[in-house]
């Protein structure tokens, strides 16, 4: 059969990361002697026997109707895009194959043709990409893994490495959830190449032995965690002292924000954890739930998002310092910028919460 897949992500605004289901199911197709192409252009569809399309972010927009199975009898579809929690698994015998790192060969020859800088695709040319692990314990309201209530072993690391790529990502949910991650970690060291987990570890499991393992451990680009909520700061920051201790690199922990509430409480609470990981000279990078668009400080929101995120703003220039110069930055100086309005503005409202922040810089906090 001739086989097309269709990343929905990809056809919309771009995604940093293939999808391992497409790629997986591209493997699998292959492997039993059809054709696959990764698909570029809805107009396409109807030139395939079959058609798999996924979507991994529900914001991801999709031009055609994929539940119209009478226009489109021969799709399928699938991912937390479109079902969210309740996204269905892929057949074991597609989870459990080698995926197909060469899917989007083509694609990405289109778009380095058209001007595209090579490096944004490091992680479909460079990365063998996998799940060692599966599930979480933590049943976090706003994560798609609400569904398990445990960690377990998904598959070994030999399953989906890829000897000729540099590195290995990871996308377990919470390794250090797992009662053996030592051996997780045993077999990746043993491959010899550098390897990250991308979706984070969970901070609040950090033990000496844990610490030390992975401070050793040939890893590659920020070590990351996560500090989603306020109320955990005493552990977080006593797990903190932990890592410290095995490891002199910069940590990056996520900091979710514009989810319990897109108030000024949340404003002062995501200013706080920022606050607190300066102290231990971390790196807040901000995640901000879909709700905060709800807000009457969405300006804000994205202003805290865009100073944090960049690692040399946060460094070097206070909350403050970093709206005065995307001022300075403007060409038309008859108009305030976006920045600078939603701090002045949160400003006036609260000056009790900004007097606390914004003028608080990293390397106050001493080395």
């Amino acid at each position: 059969m001739k086989i097309g897949i269709i990343d929905a992500d990809v056809l919309d605004n771009g995604t940093r990361h293939p999808n391992l289901a497409c790629l997986k199911m591209s493997g699998y197709y292959k492997d039993h002697g059809h054709e696959v192409k990764l698909i570029t252009n809805y107009n396409d569809i109807d030139n395939y026997n079959e058609v798999y399309m996924s979507k991994v972010f529900d914001f991801t927009h999709v031009p055609i109707d994929p539940f119209d199975t009478k226009r489109y009898p021969h799709l399928h579809i699938g991912g937390t895009g479109f079902f969210w929690k309740t996204a269905p698994n892929l057949p074991d015998e597609i989870e459990h194959h080698m995926p197909d790192y060469h899917l989007y060969d083509e694609y990405i020859g289109a778009e380095i043709a058209r001007g595209i800088k090579p490096n944004k695709f490091s992680d479909y040319i460079d990365y063998s990409i996998g799940f060692t692990t599966r599930g979480c314990f933590r049943k976090c309201s706003f994560c798609v893994n609400e569904k398990y209530d445990h960690v377990f072993r998904h598959s070994p690391v030999e399953e989906f490495l890829d000897k000729s790529r540099k590195y290995i990502y990871l996308w377990d949910d919470n390794i250090l959830g797992y009662s053996k991650w030592h051996d997780v970690f045993d077999e990746l060291n043993a491959t010899g190449k550098a390897f990250q987990f991308r979706q984070g570890m969970d901070m609040r499991l950090m033990t000496d032995e844990k610490a030390r393992i992975i401070s050793e451990s040939k890893y590659h680009g920020d070590f990351i965690f996560a500090f989603d909520h306020i109320e955990e700061r005493e552990i977080i920051e006593n797990k903190l002292a932990i890592w410290q201790k095995y490891s002199s690199k910069v940590a990056k922990l996520y900091v979710l924000c514009g989810y319990d509430s897109q108030d000024e409480v949340d404003i002062a609470n995501t200013f706080e954890r920022i606050k607190i990981l300066m102290r231990y000279h971390c790196l807040p990078y901000i995640m901000r739930h879909a709700n905060y668009q709800n807000s009457k400080y969405r300006g804000l929101y994205v202003t805290i998002a865009r100073w944090c995120n960049q690692p040399n703003f946060l460094k070097k220039k206070s909350f403050r310092e970093y709206c005065e110069a995307n001022q300075a930055y403007k060409k038309k100086q008859d108009t305030l910028c976006s920045s600078l309005v939603s701090m002045i503005e949160f400003e006036k409202e609260h000056p009790d919460i900004a007097a606390r922040y914004y003028d608080m810089k990293w390397d106050r906090f001493g080395e």
